[in-house]
């Protein structure tokens, strides 16, 4: 894993967002069968060669060096040769952005600097841009991949070196994150952070803290 070098000034607040089933809605079944049909393995077989045995989430946490390392393995795994397009297309194809949850992310980089925070390994980071259009928009740099900061989520020290990289201490940020164990993590290190169901509205999560925020500054001010 390299450092992340940031050399812009630490914004006041901090927005994190998870990406899969806030930002976006991912149904790994489109998924797993579009992997099924190019490689010939059954759903279970496919997860056996690579899922079930921590492959993924190994990823996630930043053991492989780069996204062309992440595909060797995934070939090996496979026993076939997987185009680097066809597993991006595979995986954007069961993508769709939620654009009221998009639009929580507008808001609050009015407030601060806004940034992903999505288990994923570096292949994912390549492609997220291509995958939802709308996250660089919003995103600009800050499309990070778990595997940017060598610790995947509810790892407690992923939090803190992204709260180390931007510059922000966790009681000015918030997080947003469909996995209860994700969010129980992020307020262990001191983060607001807020459990995303089917019936959030994140718009308002974010004016709430945004509101709550001016309030404290307010005092100290």
């Amino acid at each position: 894993m390299g450092d992340i070098v940031n050399e812009t000034p630490a914004p006041r607040l901090l927005f994190l967002f998870d990406m899969d089933e806030v930002l976006v809605r991912y149904d790994w079944r489109v998924r797993m069968a579009a992997l099924s049909e190019y490689t010939g393995h059954e759903f279970a077989e496919l997860r056996r060669r690579w899922w079930d045995c921590g492959n993924e989430e190994r990823a996630e946490a930043g053991h492989f060096a780069d996204g062309d390392a992440y595909l060797a393995a995934f070939e090996e795994a496979m026993g076939c040769e997987v185009r680097e397009t066809d597993w991006a297309r595979f995986r954007g194809a069961a993508m769709t952005e939620l654009p009221d949850r998009i639009d929580a992310v507008r808001i609050a980089s009015a407030h601060g600097r806004v940034g992903l925070l999505t288990n994923n390994g570096p292949l994912a980071g390549r492609w997220i841009r291509h995958w939802a259009p709308s996250l660089p928009e919003v995103f600009g740099d800050h499309l990070d991949t778990t595997s940017n900061f060598g610790a995947r989520k509810p790892d407690p020290e992923v939090y803190r070196r992204a709260l180390a990289h931007h510059g922000v201490p966790a009681e000015r940020t918030f997080f947003a994150d469909d996995m209860p164990v994700n969010v129980e993590s992020a307020r262990s290190v001191g983060i607001h952070a807020v459990l995303v169901e089917e019936d959030t509205d994140l718009r308002q999560a974010v004016r709430a803290f945004v509101a709550e925020q001016e309030q404290l500054a307010s005092l100290v001010g």
